[in-house]
């Protein structure tokens, strides 16, 4: 279990909490019914607007992934492609078969089970990139979306503070008569705002990055798993085969550091 996410949620949000109360507020001034009401209500309003019932379903599964133990170890494949190596030079590629159905697949992405069918049915190499390329990128482009659920969720948020908070000084605004409510009345009119501010920045766009750094993750997973059986069908040796795919992970993993940066640039520049 990935505890980061669900620890970092708590920890925002209890620091939050803890400045409040130090700044000698009372934390039964931080709840209104109606300020959730609006906010959250409306967050997932919004967001279910703007997506399929199908992709909205899937939320739940997508909140328990981000806590999940990740199981793919990309020592652990390198060293499993490389036994696999040494198995298909000695024994011929067709002793791979059995491997197609072994528990030890359960470990690894399912990815890897294709590619070994694909290897062990001799496909030609072009015919095997294209499609195992095409899966990966399909799969990706689903990550994407599942991501993209929480981050529209993230921009509902804030705005739908906004709209309570108004609501709020409306409701103010026509009560003048009694001077002596109208501080109350305005701290619980923003307390709307704070709603939409702190889900955003503590719940949904977290979840969303991490989500996006799983699939990321995932994709370099089944690249290297797609490099190393296309070298195994291709007859390489195990010990080459190792430095290869050790020198392929260190590639892509600065390729995908340079690109986050020069993501977050433009973000900025935005």
């Amino acid at each position: 279990m990935d505890i980061s996410t669900p620890l970092g949620i708590l920890l925002g949000f209890g620091c939050i909490a803890l400045a409040f109360v130090l700044d000698g507020g009372h934390l039964n001034a931080l709840f209104s019914k109606t300020a959730a009401l609006i906010v959250f209500g409306g967050t997932i309003g919004a967001t279910m607007a703007s997506h399929t019932m199908k992709e909205i379903a899937r939320i739940p599964s997508l909140v328990m992934k981000v806590i999940k133990k990740e199981q793919n170890n990309t020592e652990e494949i390198i060293q499993y492609l490389v036994t696999l190596s040494g198995k298909a030079r000695a024994q011929g590629l067709l002793s791979l078969e059995a491997e197609t159905n072994s528990e030890n697949l359960n470990k690894f992405d399912p990815l890897m089970k294709d590619c070994l069918e694909l290897a062990v049915d001799g496909t030609e190499a072009e015919v095997f990139r294209e499609i195992i390329e095409n899966k990966i990128e399909l799969s990706y482009m689903v990550d994407k979306k599942n991501a993209g659920i929480f981050e529209v969720a993230g921009g509902y948020a804030p705005t739908l503070g906004i709209i309570g908070t108004v609501m709020g000084l409306v409701h103010v605004l026509s009560n003048l008569s009694e001077p002596d409510k109208l501080g109350p009345a305005i701290a619980v009119a923003f307390i709307a705002t704070f709603y939409g501010l702190s889900s955003a920045n503590l719940f949904w766009l977290p979840i969303s990055y991490k989500l996006k750094g799983l699939s990321a993750q995932k994709r370099l997973v089944q690249e290297l798993i797609m490099e190393g059986t296309l070298a195994i069908q291709g007859g390489e040796n195990p010990l080459t085969l190792e430095r290869k795919l050790k020198t392929f992970l260190i590639e892509r993993t600065k390729e995908k550091t340079s690109n986050t940066m020069k993501e977050r640039e433009a973000n900025e520049a935005a």
